[in-house]
């Protein structure tokens, strides 16, 4: 497996992942994320999810098709591994695995940046929309190119 890799900034990367174009992000847990067990808020993670996830679509769409299309969450799916607590640096690898009909499929993972462990890994089901009448669309080969 070969993993190509175009840094963008010091803050995230873009790569090809199994022919897939992944994204990558690095966060840092503030007091904020954590909850009443000392470790991140399970609504944190979905915030992230859905952040990394509006992140990836803002680098790779151009300004026309951010025009045309929206997204809207359909199902989140969880799994937890192991905590992450204040001051942990977390990489965040999101890519679209599958898209078929309106249905997207997004999987996000985190690891511990320093020994990267997985922490966490996320499914995600997205709704492609017209924007203009936020019914809807089939997802067609401008998106897919995106991300594949």
């Amino acid at each position: 497996m070969s993993i190509e890799v175009c840094q963008l900034s010091t803050v995230f990367s873009v790569f090809l992942l199994l022919g897939m174009k992944a994204f990558e992000q690095t966060v840092t847990v503030q007091q904020q994320d954590i909850d009443d067990l000392n470790h991140v808020n399970n609504v944190v993670y979905v915030q992230w999810v859905q952040d990394i996830a509006s992140a990836h679509w803002n680098v790779l769409a151009t300004p026309d098709i951010k025009s045309k299309y929206s997204w809207v969450v359909l199902k989140h799916e969880i799994e937890y591994f192991s905590p992450a607590v204040l001051h942990d640096v977390l990489t965040v690898k999101t890519w679209v695995e599958k898209s078929e009909g309106v249905r997207s499929e997004r999987h996000v993972e985190f690891y511990q940046q320093a020994n990267q462990k997985l922490v966490v890994r996320a499914k995600t089901t997205w709704c492609l929309l017209d924007a203009a009448t936020m019914r809807p669309r089939r997802i067609e080969a401008d998106i897919l190119n995106l991300f594949h």
